[in-house]
């Protein structure tokens, strides 16, 4: 940031200490007073006797991490307003988790969402899946510790990964003294701060920007809301159909199919609180995303004819929403330091949920069979208490290679998909393919991980390479001030290279001799998607061609909408409404 960019003063520190201390005291509380989260079953679900409201808002504020508080509107203000189509999403996510997932899980009532695939499967199919998840999800957390590190970086000058140490350390130590319940309720808080914070900015970004009709109209002006673009070209970075197909495959693997939101909604008594659950997930991030995707449009609305990172008032895109709270928010006490704290909140709660969750796998699916079977629960909180530690320094170190990979969104649904392709692959297998056999789903998922990585990884090498990039919409400089870091030269240069159309961008930056072949132009948000067909595709076929007629599963791993393909028709789970798939009341064991 220029100099002109004012700093965070004290009453914004002051703001950042309550927050933490408020957040660090949840932990205090559970960890110190009362049962002192002494078995596991408190631990890791909280006695099941969580509310719905509280769960969701936790899910949700731990899905929408600093990448969908930072990240998020500076995609908008650089490729349109394509984010809200996540909306969609998350009404398919819902009708997805609740008839087709969700039955099974709380019939079985698993501690690790990935116990299921062992009790359908056999262990190798769960330790399969088990180790992807660790995979990526550790890596996952290091990006969603260094976005916000990177915003607070802009604003005070600290260096980036002496804050992301700050954050994992903060979030390692309520973690482990509270478990779950600290987890549920510390994103309850958080929620409410950042729901806060993205509410002020809206009101005084609009404020500054004239009001929302010339808000609306410069977006329309700069093509930002032609959002509904039903061409099926899958090579298009955004369309109707990358998020239709995509992000429903994204969301609905992350919320209800990875350790880190399944744990959550099986820590509720009933089914029925659970489908309220989910309903209320997708209305919370149905909100936080029109708040994201206005704050991207008030950004553009501000700096549609002086874009600052080609202007070089910043390193990276990623960097605009700081900059722009900075910018118009800076002389209003106390915004700038409410937007950074939304942005920790967000971080906090998703690596709080998660490491909670990584120890709840580590322990369960790795750790458990060489324990002494007479080990005393108090010893396993312990030992899960440890994990949540050795989890936090593992994420501390990863942080140290995030700079260097690229745009924060593309780089966290690449990472993302690796792992989350093959895992919904196996999971769909498992609930609504009564032949798929363990064969089929293991080499499946390995087949659908090579297909993943194999067309991620290359995409990404030519991200780096610079010889390959998705088109933006029109920036412009033409009205930037001369300052000591731009001459005037230089404006008229990157206005006259940065003013042509995104596809004369696009052909600039990459001659056809040296454009990517078909396959790894794909958008990232197919990737997920694609990966769970291959998986179910290679699942089947090598089920069918391995099967020596296997005996077909249990009901109770199936999914009601296939319960009269199973072998056992007493044993019918009734679909008699959305709340009476499967008993209301269970005991934990």
């Amino acid at each position: 940031m220029n100099s002109r960019t004012q700093t965070l003063e004290w009453y914004d520190y002051t703001i950042f200490g309550i927050m933490l201390t408020i957040s660090t005291s949840f932990g205090i509380y559970y960890g110190c007073v009362g049962t002192k989260q002494k078995t596991i079953n408190e631990y890791l679900l909280g006695n099941k006797k969580m509310n719905a409201l509280p769960i969701a808002l936790s899910v949700a504020v731990g899905h929408f991490t600093a990448i969908t508080l930072m990240a998020m509107p500076a995609d908008v203000y650089k490729y349109g307003a394509f984010q809200w189509l996540g909306c969609i999403s998350m009404f398919l996510l819902v009708i997805l988790s609740v008839y087709i997932y969700f039955p099974v899980f709380f019939n079985l009532q698993l501690t690790s969402a990935y116990e299921y695939l062992e009790r359908r499967f056999d262990k190798k199919t769960k330790l399969l899946a088990s180790s992807l998840y660790l995979l990526c999800e550790f890596i996952y957390l290091a990006v969603v510790a260094y976005t916000p590190s990177l915003a607070l970086s802009v604003s005070t000058g600290i260096h980036v990964h002496l804050i992301s140490s700050a954050i994992c350390a903060i979030c390692v130590f309520y973690t482990a003294i509270g478990g779950l319940k600290t987890v549920v309720w510390t994103d309850f808080f958080q929620f409410g701060v950042i729901i806060v914070s993205l509410l002020t900015v809206s009101i005084v970004g609009t404020i500054s920007s004239g009001g929302f009709v010339s808000i609306w109209e410069q977006a329309l002006k700069g093509d930002r809301l032609n959002i509904f673009d039903f061409d099926p070209n899958p090579t298009k970075r955004d369309s109707f159909w990358t998020y239709f197909f995509g992000y429903t495959a994204h969301f609905t693997n992350y919320i209800s199919l990875t350790q880190s939101g399944l744990q959550k909604f099986l820590a509720l008594p009933t089914f029925r609180e659970s489908v309220w659950s989910v309903i209320y997930v997708a209305i919370c991030l149905s909100i936080v995303s029109t708040f994201v995707v206005f704050i991207g449009l008030l950004m553009y609305a501000k700096y549609a004819k002086c874009d600052p990172f080609i202007s070089k008032k910043i390193q990276r895109h990623e960097q605009m929403v700081p900059y722009y709270i900075m910018d118009v928010a800076g002389h209003v006490p106390g915004v700038s330091g409410c937007f950074l704290v939304a942005l920790f909140c967000a971080s906090l709660s998703t690596i709080s949920s998660s490491l909670n969750a990584l120890a709840s796998v580590i322990y369960k699916d790795f750790l458990y069979n060489f324990l002494n079977e007479n080990i005393k629960e108090k010893s396993v909180t312990k030992i899960l208490k440890l994990i949540v530690a050795l989890c936090g320094i593992a994420i501390i170190g990863l942080v140290l290679i995030m700079q260097h990979l690229g745009d924060i969104i593309p780089l966290a649904t690449s990472i993302t998909a690796i792992s989350q392709g093959p895992s919904m692959g196996m999971f769909t297998l498992g609930v609504l393919f009564p032949k798929a056999n363990s064969e089929g789903a293991f080499y499946g998922a390995i087949g659908g991980f090579i297909f993943t990585a194999s067309i991620g990884m290359p995409l990404k090498f030519y991200n780096l390479e610079k010889t390959f990039a998705y088109p933006s919409k029109p920036l412009s400089v033409e009205n930037c001030d001369v300052s000591n870091q731009t001459t005037e030269f230089e404006l008229q240069w990157l206005n006259t290279s940065f003013k042509r159309s995104s596809t004369s961008m696009n052909h600039t930056m990459q001659t056809e001799n040296r454009k990517p072949p078909f396959i790894f132009r794909i958008s990232h948000y197919y990737h997920t998607f694609l990966g769970a067909i291959v998986t179910v595709a290679l699942g089947l076929v090598i089920s069918y061609v391995s099967s020596t007629g296997d005996r077909l599963p249990d009901k109770k791993f199936l999914s009601p909408l296939c319960q009269n393909f199973g072998p056992n028709k007493s044993n019918r789970l009734e679909m008699q409404g959305l709340t009476n798939c499967i008993p209301y009341k269970h005991s934990y064991s």
